[in-house]
């Protein structure tokens, strides 16, 4: 089932309606990433709040999820002693059937769900079809003539809850941002075709007879391609050689690395409670006849059944066809779980600063691993051609909406307003950054023009500059040459390397005062088009827009710090955690013996040092004093990223294969940072973002058709054996930022020429055409409708090549440039034997076995990786 936007905050309230003293505790299971952690601290505020107990359970993976499932999901079943009650998943299993996974759908014979309600809330996508328009307790049934019928469910239309649904039996509940409302509508009425249609089974006489091209093509994996069904948690090919009963029953368990059994794929529960259709009567109604229409003197004659169940199954592989479709255009991110969050506060009329600082860092932190409408992909200067997506339109809608509530919950003081000489005394007002708080009490949140630079008030101005993704792209920071162009930056801009060495809260107020005008003043001469907000989005706070303003909050004399600031420590905490930093810095050996003395193939230890850096990083976001404690951790890494980035590109250890270009880390000091996923995906992005900026100068344009060229990055980690893969698209296509204004005027330029040519021809058209009317006129007098329809038929060719234009446009726009690593990955797995798990909440994410890396890419460098 799924919730409209519109009824968002429906199910909270019948829960704090109905919650009394001996109601079970809500369970939140939360995936650890920074966005799903703020939603998790949003969430809570709002529990807190009214009262209602609650518990938290970070959650590494698909392995994590299943264990979570059967240990605390189930017992709560009322089927097995429990009580039922409301879980909360953060970013946790949008992608899979939740039912199957958890053990509650009843596939064994149970009953289904035992008032257990499920609330998905994710921004990846795509969804899980079984749990938008499925995921309900089968309907009751009642006899009628001799049938048994289904009985209307109340408040649940298609999947869609509405609003008289009475919470009682439990079930799934996706939470909508608008997608499944606006953009899925033929995969609902394939679903829900789908799910009516009685089973047919496939024999080939069906296939050798059938009377179309569509009917002789053969399903070769009907099952594979079933309704709520996306994608393979773990594998291996052992099984593949048993007996062939086991291909009767649907396998539950498959083996990983380490031969433990654990979870395989999950899949839709088998369809319960359809009203069957007797007879061929029935059969012709629901599907439609197509029987050769009989002479006047026969009646007409029946299909047989043969032709009734290839008719049928042609429907079926049709609808099927619909449903693959939407699950190969690839990955993509929605909505921020954050910011979904703060419109449930919005309905509850709980907003304060609190709830919407942790919006805005769970909205920042987006940016910080690449996630964009076209999935994990390398950031490019490219102008998304989709009206939606994130970072596209909806990305620019929703920092604005965050403006505006910035603007609502954070008046200006008296003293600060217009008519005060002392308002453009502010920092922000005068283009500088603010480093301190206005008062010892000051909360307040702020905007202000942030350049591009990493945690540059906790760091000096040269390895700010230094270290950012954004500047080591376009002046090839990892290169001599490059370092001697920043070096000549500093010198146009009048800043000595001595002065930008020290730290930037002590620089002096002058140099402070003048840096933007100086970056917006050289800024264009190095490239650096979006290095730091223009200048005519001073001035305008009270309507205008101010875009691309970042966001800062004070915690009094304590801290000032940017949302991308916190961004960046919460997510070293969760990805290096402060243990290992601090046995890195220490340089100590202690590690190296951890892997010779314990063994953690299957990956157990790991997931527990994960989930208990969860806490760490949940901690840091509502004390500051442990968040700034935890600073030297952020910058631990990002010296890690631009040290191997500069290694791998400078050893020249990228090697371009068929389809990507892929590099190794293998060796090195920060080797062992690396081997989680997500540390490994920013220096896949940062890697990834300065190869496309090389070809873009040496070419000038991107790759593939605009698509850019993927990148695979492996790390190894020694103490489990295996390589951690991620691949990152190549950035072309989708919003991948607010795009290359150069771009985007050309691109309006070129439009607009070409309808000034298009009506200029019309009317040369139409008055050549006067002029023969005219003159045929005065010769015959008549026989005008000839020339007539000659001349509509040209319109009419006209607008089918308007519309043939329209139909390659959306093309290009549905799924063009998406991450499709998670389908190629799938792919590999059931052609190869090689020993892979996938276990990440993220497409683009599997583990390798050392041994089995080599074939695993050679056979990936044959598959679509970007859409």
């Amino acid at each position: 089932m799924y919730l409209p936007r519109s009824l968002l905050s429906t199910l909270y309230l019948h829960l704090q309606k109905t919650h009394h003293p001996l109601s079970p505790p809500v369970l939140i299971l939360v995936a650890l990433e920074p966005d799903a952690l703020c939603g998790c601290r949003i969430l809570t505020q709002l529990l807190k709040r009214d009262y209602i107990p609650h518990k938290i359970q970070p959650i590494a993976g698909y392995g994590d999820l299943e264990k979570a499932g059967k240990n605390v999901i189930q017992p709560m079943m009322e089927s097995n002693g429990g009580s039922g009650g409301v879980v909360v998943c953060l970013g946790v299993g949008g992608l899979v059937d939740l039912g199957g996974l958890l053990g509650i759908d009843g596939e064994e014979g149970g009953s289904s769900y035992g008032g257990v309600e499920v609330w998905v809330i994710d921004a990846r996508r795509p969804w899980n079809l079984g749990n938008v328009f499925g995921g309900h307790p089968p309907p009751a049934q009642i006899q009628e003539g001799g049938e048994l019928v289904n009985q209307p469910q109340l408040g649940i239309d298609g999947g869609k809850i509405l609003r008289n649904y009475k919470p009682s039996k439990g079930g799934i509940v996706v939470f909508d941002d608008g997608d499944i409302e606006e953009d899925l509508t033929a995969e609902r009425d394939a679903y829900l075709a789908l799910v009516e249609m009685p089973e047919v089974e496939e024999d080939e006489d069906d296939l050798e007879g059938s009377d179309t091209e569509a009917e002789d093509e053969e399903d070769d994996s009907p099952a594979d391609s079933r309704p709520g069904q996306k994608r393979k948690s773990w594998t291996d090919r052992d099984e593949e050689n048993e007996s062939s009963d086991d291909d009767d029953r649907p396998r539950q368990r498959r083996r990983s690395n380490s031969s433990s059994l654990i979870p395989d794929s999950p899949t839709r529960p088998r369809q319960r409670g359809l009203l069957s259709l007797n007879g061929p009567a029935a059969l012709t109604s629901s599907v439609g006849s197509r029987s050769v229409s009989p002479t006047p003197g026969q009646p007409p004659k029946a299909p047989s059944a043969r032709t009734l169940r290839r008719r049928l199954l042609k429907i079926r592989r049709k609808h099927e066809s619909v449903l693959q479709k939407y699950y190969s255009l690839g990955a993509s991110y929605s909505e921020p779980i954050s910011s979904m969050m703060y419109s449930l506060a919005s309905e509850l009329g709980r907003e304060d600063n609190d709830l919407l600082w942790m919006t805005i860092v769970g909205v920042t932190s987006m940016e910080l691993y690449g996630r964009s409408s076209v999935g994990v992909a390398i950031t490019t200067q490219k102008m998304s051609a989709s009206p939606k997506g994130w970072l596209g339109t909806r990305g620019s809608r929703i920092r604005q909406l965050l403006r505006d509530e910035v603007r609502r919950l954070n008046p200006p003081e008296l003293s600060d307003s217009s008519f005060n000489s002392n308002r453009n005394t502010l920092p922000e007002n005068s283009g500088i950054i603010p480093t301190t708080a206005r008062s010892p009490t000051d909360t307040s949140i702020r905007l202000s023009p942030e350049p591009r630079f990493l945690l540059i008030r906790h760091w000096s101005l040269y390895d700010s500059m230094l270290h950012s993704p954004y500047l080591s792209a376009r002046l090839h920071i990892w290169s001599e040459s490059g370092r001697k162009r920043l070096h000549k930056l500093l010198a146009k801009m009048g800043v000595s390397l001595v002065q930008c060495k020290q730290s930037y809260t002590h620089m002096d107020m002058e140099l402070k005062r003048g840096l933007r005008s100086k970056l917006l003043k050289y800024s264009d001469m190095y490239g650096l088009d979006d290095l730091v907000p223009s200048a005519d989005t001073d001035g305008r706070d009270r309507g205008g827009t101010k875009e691309g303003w970042g966001f800062v909050r004070s915690w009094g004399w304590r801290a000032t710090l940017s949302a991308q600031d916190v961004g960046v420590v919460v997510g070293a905490l969760l990805e290096v955690g402060k243990k290992a930093a601090a046995t890195l810095v220490d340089g100590s050996n202690d590690r190296g013996r951890d892997i010779k003395e314990t063994s953690d193939e299957d990956g157990t230890q790991e997931g527990e040092e994960w989930v208990g850096r969860f806490w760490d990083a949940y901690d840091a976001l509502e004390k500051i004093e442990e968040l700034k404690a935890a600073l030297p951790t952020a910058q631990l890494l990002h010296r890690a990223i631009l040290r191997t980035g500069t290694g791998i590109i400078e050893k020249k250890q990228i090697r371009h294969l068929r389809a990507f270009r892929m590099c190794v880390v293998k060796e090195g000091p920060d080797v062992m940072l690396f081997t989680h996923p997500a540390a490994l995906t920013k220096l896949a992005l940062w890697v990834g973002e300065a190869i496309s900026e090389q070809e873009r100068e040496t070419k000038g344009k991107l790759s593939h058709g605009g698509r850019g060229t993927p990148l695979v990055v492996a790390g190894y980690n020694e103490k489990r054996g295996v390589y951690v893969v991620v691949g990152a698209g190549g950035g072309g296509g989708g919003g991948m930022g607010f795009g290359n204004k150069q771009a985007a005027k050309e691109r309006k330029e070129k439009r607009e020429v070409k309808l000034k040519a298009r009506e200029l021809k019309r009317k040369n058209k139409e008055k050549v055409r006067e002029q023969k009317k005219e003159a045929r006129r005065l010769a015959l007098g008549d026989d005008e409708d000839e020339e007539d329809e000659t001349e509509s038929e040209g319109s009419d060719s006209s607008s089918d090549d308007d519309s043939d234009e329209d139909e390659d446009e959306k093309s290009q726009v549905l799924g063009f440039g998406r991450n499709k690593f998670g389908n190629a990955f799938q792919e590999v797995v059931e052609e190869t034997s090689a020993r892979v798990r996938i276990d990440s909440f993220e497409h683009c994410v599997v583990e390798v076995k050392k041994e089995d890396l080599a074939g695993f890419l050679e056979s990936l460098s044959t598959k679509t990786l970007v859409g």
